[in-house]
């Protein structure tokens, strides 16, 4: 059976790490951060993880 080719789109927004979890980044970070608030945005550097539900299908899409 043929290797099963990365999904690009996932590739450039997630990435597993050692402990088998999907690191993703927190979303309303890029643009119109004027009317947010310093902390609302401060909150949204952190890094976030993807919930279980999502995770079997996220790594399906990164075979690495």
């Amino acid at each position: 059976m043929p290797k099963q080719k990365t999904h690009s789109g996932a590739a450039k927004r997630f990435s597993v790490k050692k402990s088998g979890k999907v690191k993703r980044s927190q979303m309303n970070k890029n643009h119109i951060l004027t009317k947010k608030t310093t902390k609302r945005t401060r909150s949204l550097r952190g890094p976030a993880y993807v919930d279980k539900a999502q995770e079997k299908t996220i790594k399906q899409m990164l075979p690495y």
